[in-house]
């Protein structure tokens, strides 16, 4: 289903309806006699399970490498075009396997990748340097064992741990090829040194560098894989796997970077998720208070406010207003004359004046369908262009007071 579909009937097990409406990809209602209306909920991706699987597209029919770039960039994870290409395929999971295998054998091609990790210990001899205070706190007077911390040159490090853990979801998700399969499962013995990464548990820091350059982009893929797919599979239990992305958090996320990133090259300060207050207010249950996605500042005054919309008001057959309602706030409570109106789809920029008001509010289009270079030349001619209203409107005030 695309995401805006008004959804389908098809015929489903319970068990397998739960799973759907568990995921949050899409809602199954039950309309009698096995029958369940598949709707989406907001999100794409894809669930699958031994006898269904499930894919709500984006709009505009994004392939996985758009939607992965998307992913990379609004992860503030160091983007490089190169680093998030992904095999386009119909289904969803068969691109993810193959990809992922295809990344980790260049990756693992020259041996696994080793660097130095920080142990801490309790040994009879000096190893290291001696943790004094952890000495005194835990062994109080007594000279054996010793706290103390040393580097160990090893395979055991957050890249590699990252590496299996995303080898190892992938090969739980069932329907996966079996020669993919097969390569995954081989590429993960290479890694059975390295510690298992617990389930739930935060993914471990790394830091992209020239000793691990041909890590980057297999840890980016993995990372996007185990933050947004999970996989299922045990003694018996349905194996089952999922893949959910929220297009509006990650297109706001990613404008919102790509925007500060750009910003940089003009004179203040971006700030992300500025919250204002919109009233006067006594008592702080009265305070009315706003959240634009991105106010640029100058001089510790904001000059201008952004706001990103994935589905605009009119992908669901709704008026443009709300939106513009929205930005209004945000102009008078901050006091700015501009607002960016930035919306997923094709089109051509709109200058809209308020009635009665000095305030303008510009829709841009960010057509995602493009090449990634050319999607990100497209938010620094944002940035340029609103830059540009900053200076004109500082001129204009200056010759105004004159």
């Amino acid at each position: 289903m695309d995401e805006l579909s008004g959804g389908v009937v098809d015929k489903f097990d319970p068990e397998t309806a739960a799973f759907i409406n568990s995921s949050g990809l899409a809602k199954a209602s039950p309309m009698g006699m096995g029958l369940y209306r598949i709707e989406p909920a907001g999100k794409v991706g894809s669930v699958r399970t031994p006898t269904v699987q499930l894919e709500v597209r984006p709009k505009d029919r994004l392939g996985l490498s758009r939607l992965l770039f998307l992913l990379s960039y609004a992860g503030e994870q160091g983007f490089q075009d190169h680093s998030v290409a992904a095999i386009e395929h119909p289904d969803l999971w068969s691109a993810l396997a193959e990809s992922l295998a295809q990344l980790a054998d260049r990756a693992l091609s020259r041996g696994v990748l080793q660097g130095y990790l920080t142990i801490d210990e309790s040994l009879r001899t000096v190893k290291g340097r001696i943790r004094i205070s952890d000495q005194i706190s835990r062994r109080p007077g007594m000279m054996v064992p010793l706290e103390v911390s040393y580097d160990e040159f090893t395979e055991d490090i957050a890249e590699n741990r990252i590496l299996r853990a995303a080898l190892e979801r992938m090969g739980k998700v069932p329907g996966v090829r079996a020669d993919v399969l097969s390569r995954l499962r081989q590429l993960k013995g290479k890694l059975d040194a390295v510690t298992r990464l617990q389930s739930g548990a935060p993914l471990p820091p790394w830091r992209a560098s020239r000793m691990n350059l041909r890590y980057h982009a297999v840890l980016r893929l993995s990372e996007v894989i185990l933050r947004n797919a999970s996989a299922e599979a045990g003694e018996g239990k349905q194996q089952t796997a999922s893949f959910v992305v929220d297009m509006a958090r990650v297109f706001e996320e990613f404008v919102g970077t790509a925007l500060r990133e750009a910003m940089r090259a003009h004179p203040g300060e971006m700030r992300l998720q500025y919250g204002a207050m919109l009233n006067e207010a006594v008592r702080d249950s009265d305070r009315l208070t706003v959240r634009p996605d991105a106010v640029h500042f100058l001089g510790g005054r904001p000059v201008v406010v952004y706001d990103s919309k994935y589905k605009a008001a009119s992908d669901a057959g709704a008026s443009l207003n709300a939106d513009h309602y929205q930005l209004l706030a945000y102009c008078t409570a901050l006091r700015v004359p501009t607002a960016w109106l930035v919306y997923a789809g094709s089109g051509e920029m709109k200058l809209r004046r308020i009635l009665n008001t000095d305030i303008d509010i510009v829709e841009y289009p960010l057509d995602l369908s493009r090449p990634p270079s050319e999607i990100l030349a497209a938010v620094a001619d944002l940035a340029e262009q609103s830059w540009g209203d900053v200076v004109r409107q500082a001129v204009a005030g200056r010759t105004a007071s004159d």
